[in-house]
């Protein structure tokens, strides 16, 4: 692999101040204000950008009651997108998983409900049997699932976290923080689906059945703030009221998670004030918009020359409202040449964004597929038409 690059500049010019990235400082004016002085821990990121605003105790290891299900519901559209796994499917429901106590479904052993439904049981109910029945559909155990949820949590660099179970019952060993509840909640809103079944106020369960199950959503700011579509809540005794929520107007979509809350109140009040803030003192502004091309990637001794590098997703800065700025400017470095084969995911390059001659946010730029090594013919032919080529 060549070390020399490829730089494409461009210029933005923004009438918004950058939002700080954490890393160096929290969100500016949030910092003077406690905007969850009741909670135990908090959190509040542009989901977009990944940007703290603000955080209050934001790694301390705690119990995350039902909000553990998040990583169950990210394990399971993971699935559905992967093609593992198909809305359709029959779940059926073990004596172990029909065996929870605390919020339910009210699963009887043997009964069988859809992906689907079993995805609204978890997500609307907070049913503690729906989440074992999902977690032994796809890894044949809680205990393996358990497994899988942890090396989940590791990939996302989710360092305050360990799982013990599937559905946040109490158990030794079982905690995660604000932070990492925030890491896990963006990562699960990349799966638009998801919105389908967090943002939904009310359903049924065996609604043409003599047993009608109806659900009503645990999270009441679906139905009661602007925007707010999600997406899990959370008590025991012991974590007291917690909630990872997310809301959505005019492009920006937030992620804030309180822990340790005394009520439903305080909690969903403080959550409400934090997705004041951030909707009233930021913006959003895209560089570029999923789909675009960015750069063309030469590859060497690969049975294709060259690949078209495109942008995988919307990248985006938070940008603070109402204080004039210079433009900002951005540059893709694509890497001059690789070498064949590459594999799809492999990083080859970045998006870098300046304000000034500071870099405030960077976007690894990935391969799009696999690109496999060209048989010596294949290699001969092109070297033998770049010679003979008429100019």
């Amino acid at each position: 692999m060549l070390a020399l690059c490829i730089v494409f500049s461009a210029v933005s010019p923004a009438t918004a101040a950058f939002a700080e990235e954490k890393g160096q400082k929290s969100g500016g004016a949030a910092k003077a204000a406690d905007l969850a002085p009741q909670a135990r821990s908090a959190i509040l990121m542009d989901a977009g950008t990944g940007t703290v605003i603000y955080e209050k105790n934001s790694h301390d290891k705690l119990p995350p009651a039902s909000i553990t299900k998040i990583m169950t519901m990210l394990l399971t559209v993971e699935a559905l997108d992967d093609g593992r796994l198909k809305l359709t499917d029959k779940v059926r429901t073990s004596d172990y998983a029909a065996s929870m106590g605390g919020s339910q479904i009210f699963l009887e052993p043997g009964e069988e409900m859809t992906v689907d439904e079993m995805l609204k049981g978890i997500a609307m109910a907070s049913g503690n049997d729906a989440s074992v029945a999902m977690a032994e559909k796809l890894a044949g155990s809680e205990s393996a699932f358990v497994d899988l949820m942890n090396k989940r949590a590791e990939e996302l660099g989710m360092k305050d976290t360990h799982f013990a179970n599937c559905n946040g019952l109490p158990a030794e060993n079982h905690y995660s923080s604000a932070r990492d509840i925030a890491v896990m909640s963006r990562e699960l809103l990349k799966h638009e689906r998801i919105i389908k079944y967090t943002g939904s106020y009310q359903d049924y369960l065996r609604k043409d059945s003599e047993k009608p199950f109806w659900l009503v959503n645990t999270n009441k700011l679906v139905r009661f703030y602007t925007g707010a579509d999600g997406l899990k809540t959370g008590y025991t005794s012991e974590a007291k009221f917690c909630l990872s929520a997310t809301a959505s107007r005019d492009g920006l979509r937030a992620v804030a998670v309180v822990l340790g809350e005394p009520n439903t109140k305080t909690r969903n009040s403080e959550v409400s004030g934090m997705f004041d803030f951030l909707f009233s003192q930021y913006k959003v502004h895209t560089i570029h918009k999923a789909g675009e091309t960015l750069g063309t990637l030469k590859i060497g001794k690969g049975v294709k020359a060259e690949l078209p590098i495109k942008a995988q997703e919307d990248y985006t800065i938070l940008l603070k409202k109402g204080i004039t700025q210079e433009g900002v400017r951005h540059e893709t470095v694509i890497l001059d040449q690789v070498k064949a084969p590459i594999s799809k995911g492999q990083t080859i390059g970045k998006l870098v964004v300046y304000q000034g001659n500071t870099i405030v946010k960077q976007y690894e730029l990935k391969a799009p597929e696999d690109i496999a090594k060209a048989g010596w013919w294949k290699l001969f032919k092109r070297t033998a038409g770049s010679m003979f080529k008429v100019n």
